[in-house]
């Protein structure tokens, strides 16, 4: 498969288990895969942390998704969510929530801050692929 074609994911959980189920339905769908522990790590990741000046614009970093568990410790997906809408640089890059919890007012304001999508906890391989069909649709529109 060719490189171009690997979307590059940010899957962020405070759970290793689910943040390697995540990882493994990922690859299974020829993605790319960094892994962060929380929040925090994952605006380091991107070059959004605060003592960062100057965002990582490696090809390495580009990150074409990111998927986030909403409970986490420090801050929450949601938090995190804001903050990368907030970004100039990162904005435009599709966020996904996951919750184990199905609580739609969460649910709601969630897609309303800017979540591409929010999937309920554990994760499948159907709801990777239907990620993986948006993303193709997000990577052929907005490629640079």
């Amino acid at each position: 498969m060719d490189h171009l074609d690997e979307p590059h994911v940010l899957a962020v959980d405070d759970n290793l288990i689910d943040r390697k189920l995540v990882e493994k339905l990922l690859k299974n769908s020829s993605c790319k895969v960094t892994t962060a522990e929380n929040g925090l790590k994952a605006l380091e990741y991107l070059g959004l942390g605060d003592d960062q000046k100057h965002p990582l614009n490696g090809s390495d970093s580009k990150v074409n998704l990111i998927i986030t568990d909403y409970c986490m410790p420090g801050m929450t997906g949601y938090e995190l969510l804001k903050k990368i809408k907030e970004s100039s640089i990162m904005k435009e890059v599709p966020v996904v929530i996951m919750s184990s919890e199905n609580i739609p007012t969460r649910i709601n304001r969630c897609l309303e801050e800017g979540a591409q999508m929010f999937m309920l906890k554990p994760i499948k391989q159907s709801d990777v692929k239907e990620l993986r069909c948006r993303l193709t649709k997000y990577g052929s529109s907005k490629h640079s």
